[in-house]
């Protein structure tokens, strides 16, 4: 082996070797009981960033795990086609060429879209490969492939022909940038300062005017009638009058409605139901007309009259200007409101009214709740289920329809000569019902989210019966961040107890956002955007993997910092040397790919083995429960801490010793290939490297899980350990050469460390034993083990009075920190008043400080003080 682990060498060879394998296809485990996660699809546009870094890692530690266990693990890839992303990106290249998409015209373009994703579309599968998602490459699906296009124009038609698809006349979501529909969670929401301005509408009939509040002045341009709440008793008198909607000369009628709040400015508002969704709701119960006054680009038009042209928020001032010098502004108040945003292009969307598509939520949306309720399907961390509810609950229905060329074209074709709208999975001939010919298809796309909602049956070939389908749904497992609940997570569930009569997958597991180590989001414009690909590239794929996942607590954001990879990668190296120890003493290949336990272990083996199986359960537990940062964090401190600092160390002097040399090479071996097992999920290409090397049987990608015999370990380790402590800490506090031989003797009237007196002791601890009584004369300090004892001689090795004094110090100082510490608690005022996390702090503070004086007094009594 090399005498360093370099991640970059490692890390060059083994995923080629996995992929042509087969060992990530189900196929591999036939016969195992079928476990199942398909991938959240990433954009075709999209490269490899930290959000994937944790999303695609916790999945493959779900995964690589599960297949160790002997189950037929399918973790299916694919990737998105993105409508206005991947738009975007093409329509770039072309404004380069100083073309745009209508110079090309539709088929051409959508040519270019494909040619692009021929070119360029590969990048993140690539990028997964460099993580090593241990996914299954022959199922990898695209969501407008062909078997894709099919499913989703077998649910376009199904959900339209029972009414649960409809074109209508809605308030929708518009993007001035991206000209296109928006669903109701495609719109993002920022507090803004902004401002409340009071208009005074003048009545008809000469008796006043009634005043309402506006945050958008310039929809007012649009209004066709003013609305109060039916029992707000200021303005009875008003209801049934009308007024003279200022700059536009037009008369207007004061209606009633109980969707108006009260409290709300002075309680009357302007009706606009073009441009907002309420406005809409209230216009089509009085009957009032609509007046859309925006092109798509958000620019007044004719129907605003001398601001025709005018940018909207130009038409904003300038309305106020005109009301203002007209005399119409009562008073203006400043005001911070939510203002919705394009979650692509940050650009402020617009209430629209327009023609579009919807899908009927209400029947969908109360299975996918029941579903939740009653346990079929669960999230992890369960706070996530009242998320869930509660936006479903209050659902509107989902504008599906987008105006843009690249995506799932609406399967609806409108006939010229009658005007009738066939819906069909094949392009028709004719008109379904003049048998004419005279007949265009919508021009629309369909949502991205349209097709992503099908994705856990669509991607096992549904509509078609097949083995996969059979198999594998309901997925076992969907991993994802809570960003996505409302885009994706609640669609499928909708979509798959539609189309399947059952839940998409059992448990839905929920991670964090990846963020900067103070907290902060990652942005490329705040300079503290982290790129995987870099970390790949320095420290590699492995250490970037451990480190993300030891910090994956279901649910919370991962603040990152780079000293974590930093210190996972040193693990790494620890473990490398660890290996080359082992194969120093073993043959290669020698140790076998399971079993092969000593039948009869020394201590050290005993205990070792009993640990290793303690650990491995409680590790079992904390992955079935999805606490990955625990599981980890877990088996990390036990490979370090005890087979690392203790095992090994223990090995060197039972190696040396004849009559357990074999059993200590063969412990040795077994812990260490288990330890490469439980660790290959998160770091799969070292733990592969090292597996070839000390096992050499087969791909460790495809070995099975540790079963590791139950073993009683030696109760008298604790005390063993806590020995060798103590005198290293002695040692430490006095500056002496971990060689330096020192005298002990032990007082061990139990004979609980009778195990380790022959060699072990000696060898850690650096000391020579003498098993005796407790020394009556002075120049001795104390260590203490339980109802062990050891009294280490200073003679020549340290000043017995420097000594003395050293502790006498230590000593007083504590005794101050308890009587302090004891002195409050005392104190009823400060047990009651005072926060329990305070007084549980004074209660630790106590118990540590009396603990200190309790192992220093026996000491100072040793060396003759007071």
């Amino acid at each position: 082996m090399n005498p360093t682990y370099d991640p970059a060498t490692v890390e060059a060879k083994w995923y080629e070797i996995w992929e042509s394998s087969g060992v990530f296809a189900p196929e591999h485990n036939p016969d195992g009981e079928p476990f199942c996660i398909v991938l959240p699809p990433p954009n075709v546009t999209g490269v490899l960033h930290m959000g994937h870094a944790l999303d695609h890692t916790i999945p493959d530690v779900i995964v690589r795990r599960k297949r160790m266990q002997g189950y037929r693990t399918l973790w299916l890839p694919g990737t998105d086609h993105a409508g206005i992303a991947t738009q975007n990106v093409v329509e770039r290249q072309l404004e380069d060429e100083g073309l745009d998409r209508h110079d090309l015209g539709r088929e051409a373009f959508i040519e270019q879209v494909w040619q692009w994703k021929a070119r360029s579309g590969n990048t993140i599968s690539q990028q997964m490969r460099k993580l090593g998602n241990s996914v299954d490459w022959g199922r990898e699906r695209f969501t407008m492939d062909e078997h894709s296009s099919r499913a989703v124009k077998e649910v376009f038609v199904r959900l339209y022909q029972k009414g649960l698809i409809y074109r209508g006349n809605r308030i929708i979501n518009w993007c001035p940038q991206d000209h296109t529909a928006l669903s109701d969670i495609e719109v993002e929401y920022e507090d803004t300062d902004g401002e409340l301005v009071f208009i005074n509408y003048p009545f008809t009939d000469g008796s006043g005017h009634i005043t309402v509040a506006t945050t958008r002045a310039e929809t007012m341009l649009g209004d066709t009638g003013v609305a109060v709440h039916p029992d707000d008793d200021r303005y009875r008198d008003a209801v049934g009058k009308t007024v003279l909607l200022p700059l536009m000369e037009r008369e207007i009628p004061v209606v009633t409605d109980t969707a108006v709040d009260p409290d709300f400015g002075t309680g009357a508002v302007k009706v606009t139901p073009a441009h907002d969704a309420n406005d809409f709701e209230i216009g089509r119960r009085a009957g009032l007309e609509t007046v859309n006054i925006f092109t798509i680009e958000a620019t007044v038009n004719d129907n605003g009259g001398r601001f025709a042209g005018l940018d909207r928020l130009e038409a904003r001032e300038a309305v106020k200007q005109a009301l203002s010098e007209e005399g119409f502004i009562d008073h203006v108040e400043e005001r911070q409101h939510s203002v919705g945003h394009c979650y692509r292009c940050h650009t402020v969307v617009e209430p629209y009214l327009s023609l579009q598509w919807f899908v009927k939520v209400g029947p969908l949306v109360t299975p996918a709740i029941a579903a939740v309720k009653d346990g079929r399907t669960r999230f992890i961390p369960t706070r996530w289920e009242n998320s869930y509810f509660e936006w479903m609950e209050n659902l509107r229905d989902w504008c599906i329809s987008r105006q843009i060329w690249w995506g799932h074209r609406i399967p609806a074709w409108y006939c010229d000569d009658c005007g009738e709208v066939t819906v069909a999975r094949d392009v028709p001939t004719q008109c379904s019902s003049c048998k004419g010919h005279n007949i265009r298809q919508d021009e629309d796309v369909l949502d991205t989210w349209f097709s992503s909602a099908l994705w856990p049956f669509s991607t096992l070939g549904w509509p078609d019966e097949t083995e996969d389908l059979a198999t594998f749904f309901p997925n076992t497992v969907m991993v994802t961040g809570f960003d996505i609940i409302y885009f994706w997570v609640a669609r499928m569930m909708k979509m798959g107890l539609e189309f399947m009569d059952d839940v998409p997958f059992f448990d839905v597991v929920i991670h964090g956002l990846v963020r900067a180590g103070d907290g902060r989001k990652m942005s490329k414009s705040l300079g503290n955007a982290i790129d995987p690909l870099d970390i790949i590239e320095s420290h590699g794929a492995d250490p970037l993997r451990l480190a993300v996942i030891q910090a994956a607590a279901p649910g919370q954001d991962v603040p990152f910092d780079l000293e974590w990879v930093e210190g996972t990668r040193k693990f790494g190296n620890k473990i490398w040397n660890a290996t080359r120890f082992v194969l120093g003493h073993l043959e290669s290949h020698s140790v076998p790919a399971s079993g092969g336990y000593p039948a009869e272990p020394g201590p050290e083996a005993a205990w070792i083995l009993s640990r290793l199986g303690e650990v491995q359960g409680r590790f079992d537990e904390l992955l079935d429960e999805y606490r990955f940062s625990d599981a980890y964090g877990l088996l990390y401190n036990f490979a370090w801490s005890e087979v690392f600092d203790w095992y090994i160390e223990l090995s060197k002097a039972a190696l040396a010793d004849p009559a357990v040399a074999d059993q200590t090479r063969q412990t040795l071996g077994v812990v260490l290939r288990d330890l490469l097992k439980l660790f290959h999920p998160a770091i799969p290409f070292l733990t592969e490297e090292l597996w070839s090397e000390l096992v050499g049987e087969g791909l460790l990608a495809g070995a099975g899980w540790p079963e590791v015999p139950t073993v009683a370990g030696p109760s008298s380790m604790s005390v063993f350990q806590d020995l060798v402590s103590s005198v290293r800490q002695f040692r430490s506090s006095h500056q002496l050469s971990p060689r330096r031989l020192l005298e002990m003797t032990l007082v061990d009237p139990e004979g609980v460390a009778e195990p380790w007196w022959n060699g072990q002791l000696q060898s850690l601890a650096a000391v020579t034993v003498t098993i005796g009584i407790a020394p009556k004369d002075d120049g001795y300090t104390r260590v203490v083990a339980g109802p062990v004892q050891g009294f280490l001689s200073l003679e020549g090795v340290v000043d017995i009075g420097a000594e003395r004094a050293r502790i006498q110090k230590a000593l007083a100082a504590t005794q101050a920190d308890l009587q302090q510490a004891e002195k409050k608690l005392a104190n009823s005022d400060f047990r009651d008043k005072a926060p329990p996390d305070v007084v549980a702090k004074e209660e630790a503070k106590a118990a540590e400080a009396r603990a200190m004086v309790e192992k220093l007094q026996p000491q100072l009594d040793a060396l003759g003080g007071k």
